[in-house]
This record gives structure tokens, C-alpha cells and sequence, in this order.
């Protein structure tokens, strides 16, 4: 039964047991490395240190470089930043059960945070940059597939992992190989971090992100003032009919991040750049909010002297709680009993790999990573026992999986059916 443990399985357990201290100290040495989405130079530092980490498995490492991630300035232009490069490792690729693992070594902390270095709580918690976000998630991953290959049904396995340099802003580089490296897995799992609880987000929404530049006229803002097409009138407007979609639809939100743009007080401003986030519950959901931002800037494009151009688009797509789903996390509830652990699932309005791995058509977890609480703020902290806890959770997962108390193929063919 999933919910009770074979000798297999303890001899399975007894590989990652006395092993949290280890786990910890390297996501301690990792999280010291500051690697921000925009830090390339931290990036490439990390780059070694998760090459030796996956030489610890069986298999091939493929370091891609994934060129540069383009983006829209203030100025309104197309730039383009350096990044990462993709790892992808491969074991396996023949086995009849076939996982792909994703995660991510980008944080959202920049250089000039102030946030680079880790502190101890007490009561059995670290604070500190990308601990929860997710090294310690990438530790736990690397170290389950460590002790599920000392077990005698390693062979059942296939594996294909992906780290990536990018999915804090989006895997602009990365997403593309996330598609193709998933595509002919049966499930998939992802190392974001567990709720403090250790429980598991479930229905995920889908995301876009969109930089909208529009330019007007400048003209001197006494001489001429009636000679001028102002940029930023422009985009208040568009920003307040755009804000005033929210409720129109049943959890679709649009929320405006940042608006750029304008210069000297004396000064008509001629270009403005509106940048905003939507968030979408389900395919026709998407469309729909599409199809209001596409009527939103043909009327921008209407007003005297202006004209525009929109970028991004949606890049998550929404990942709901259907029958694989359910199927899947019902048997990973179950296998968590056997560690005497409860586990639970919520739906999110959050975005991560896992949206994309569902939309390659593979069922997933995304949140096995350890647990911890306050991602994204100078609070991030991980719950220090709970290193060993989510690598043996992930590593029974894999036995059941390679086993048959998991079917694989009974939950990728729920999927495949679309119910």
C-alpha cells in the first residue's frame, strides 16, 4: 500500500537519513552566491557548483547557452541582457517510466539588496536568499535521485532534469526548453517550495506580462502645448480602462506594475511605457482577456497623434486540477502517510514550471521543494528539517513510480484523455 513503508523502502529512507545537515550546509554555500535574474555574472557562478551536483548522478549534463533575454527599455527600444545557461541532464532516456525534473537557480534578489547572506533564526530556521527559492529545492531533488539509485528498481526510471537561469522573471530563454525536455514524460516534478505546512499548491492560474510604449508629439509646454500629443494622457487612459476590467470576468485580474515615461515639467512627453501583469484561470479565460487588451490598444491607436506598439504576451498558460491531477496527488498524499506526514493541496493565483511542463501535456507536482515561508522578501527563511523530510518524500515517489504502486501510465493516459 502507498501508505505504509516496504523494507525496500526503508532501506531506501535509510540512504537520506543524517543526510539534513549535509543538505542544508550546501544550500547555505549556494544561497551565499548571489545569483539574481539580472546577475550574470552570479548566474555563471553558479554554474559549476550545479555541474558538480548533477556528476552525482548517472547520466549527461548539457550546459546550453540559451542567448540573451530581450526586453523593452524605458526608452521604448528592444535590448538584450545577458543571462544563464540552461542545464539539462539526462539518464535513462529508454526507460519505460519516463519523470522530467525541473527547477530554477535565479533568485529575485539583486547585488544591491542588501540581502546576500544567511543568518540563523533559531526554532530550526535559516534566513537567507533563494534557501527556500529554491536551492534548497534543487538539493532535495538532486539528493532523492541520489538514494533512488542505489535501489534495485532504479532501472524502471528514466529522468531528463532542467535547471534553469530564468523562471523568476519568467523563463523568457528557458521556457522553450522546458517544452521540448518534458514532452514524453508521464509526470513531472518541480522543486518549488512546499507550503510552510508542507502542502502543495494545486490549480495554478496562467500569467502574462506585457510592456505596451506608446509615443505621442512633443511640443513646448508653453509656446505649443496644442501642438503636442501627450504620451502619458495616453497611457493614463489606457491604464484606468485596463484597471477597470478587473471583476468584469471571474478571476481574471490585471494589475499595471509600472508606468515610464516623460521628461522636463516644460515638456509635452512624447513616449510612455505601461508594463502589466494578467493573471487567468482557464484557456477561454485567456482569450478573453486577450481579445479586451487587443480592444484596449486599437482605441489607444484612435486618439489624435498617437500610436504604439504592444510586446510580451501570455507565457504561462493555466494549469487547472483535472482528472491526472488529482489522480497524481491523491497518490502522493498517500505516499506521504507512510512518513506520517499530511498533506494537503490549495489552489493559487502563483505561476511557475509547472504550468509549463502541464502545458507540454505532463501531470506534475511543482512543489516538493523544502518547506520555509516569506520567498520573495529579506524574511525568506527554510525550515532546516525539512531537508530530509521532502528528499525522502521524493524518493519514495520514485519508488512507487518505478514500481507500479504509481502508475505512470494510467495517470499520463487520464491527461492524454482530457478529463
Amino acid at each position: 500500500m502507498l501508505s505504509e513503508l516496504s523494507s525496500a523502502d526503508k532501506l531506501l529512507l535509510k540512504q537520506i537519513s543524517g543526510q539534513g545537515e549535509a543538505m542544508c550546509r550546501l544550500t547555505v554555500n549556494w544561497s551565499e552566491v548571489n545569483s539574481g535574474s539580472w546577475n550574470s555574472d552570479g548566474l555563471l557562478a553558479m554554474v559549476p557548483l550545479l555541474k558538480d551536483r548533477l556528476a552525482e548522478l548517472p547520466g549527461s549534463t548539457e550546459v546550453i547557452d540559451a542567448g540573451g533575454i530581450e526586453q523593452i527599455s524605458a526608452q521604448g527600444e528592444g535590448v538584450t541582457h545577458p543571462t544563464g545557461p540552461v542545464l539539462r541532464h539526462i539518464c535513462r532516456p529508454d526507460a519505460p517510466v519516463q519523470i522530467v525534473f525541473t527547477g530554477h537557480y535565479d533568485t529575485v534578489f539583486p547585488p544591491n539588496s542588501g540581502f546576500l547572506s544567511v543568518s540563523d533564526l533559531g526554532d530550526g530556521r535559516l534566513n537567507g536568499p533563494g534557501l527556500a527559492d529554491m536551492k534548497g529545492g534543487l538539493i532535495v531533488m538532486t539528493e532523492a535521485l541520489k538514494a533512488f539509485e542505489t535501489s534495485d528498481n532504479a532501472g524502471q526510471i528514466g529522468y531528463r532534469i532542467v535547471v534553469t537561469p530564468d523562471e523568476e522573471i519568467g523563463n523568457p530563454v528557458s521556457a522553450k526548453y522546458l517544452h521540448e525536455t518534458a514532452q514524453g514524460a508521464h509526470v513531472g516534478m518541480t522543486y518549488e517550495p512546499a507550503l510552510e505546512t508542507g502542502g502543495f499548491a494545486g490549480e495554478r492560474k496562467g500569467s502574462g506580462n506585457f510592456s505596451y510604449v506608446i509615443k505621442g508629439v512633443s511640443a513646448h509646454a508653453g509656446r505649443a502645448h496644442a501642438d503636442g500629443r501627450s504620451a502619458i494622457r495616453a497611457a493614463a487612459q489606457f491604464v484606468v480602462a485596463l484597471e477597470n476590467l478587473n471583476g468584469v470576468r471571474d478571476g481574471v485580474t490585471f494589475n499595471t506594475g509600472k508606468i515610464e515615461g516623460g521628461g522636463p515639467n516644460n515638456q509635452v512627453p512624447d513616449l510612455a511605457v505601461v508594463r502589466f501583469n494578467v493573471r487567468v484561470p482557464d484557456p477561454e479565460a485567456t482569450d478573453w482577456a486577450q481579445s479586451e487588451i487587443d480592444k484596449l490598444v486599437e482605441q489607444t491607436a484612435l486618439l489624435d497623434g498617437i500610436s504604439g506598439h504592444m510586446h510580451g504576451g501570455f507565457y504561462r498558460p493555466p494549469k487547472p486540477f483535472n482528472a491526472a491531477q488529482q489522480r497524481l496527488f491523491e497518490n502522493v498524499r498517500d505516499t506521504g502517510k507512510a512518513l506520517g506526514l499530511e498533506l494537503d493541496w490549495v489552489s493559487t493565483g502563483g505561476v511557475c514550471e509547472g504550468n509549463n511542463v502541464f502545458a507540454a501535456g505532463v501531470p506534475n507536482i511543482d512543489t516538493l521543494g523544502v518547506r520555509g515561508g516569506r520567498i520573495h522578501s529579506s524574511e525568506e527563511f527554510v525550515i532546516v528539517d525539512s531537508f530530509e523530510e521532502r528528499a525522502g518524500l521524493s524518493a519514495l515517489i520514485l519508488a512507487r513510480l518505478a514500481d507500479g504502486q504509481m502508475n505512470a501510465h494510467e495517470i499520463k493516459a487520464l491527461m492524454e484523455a482530457g478529463t
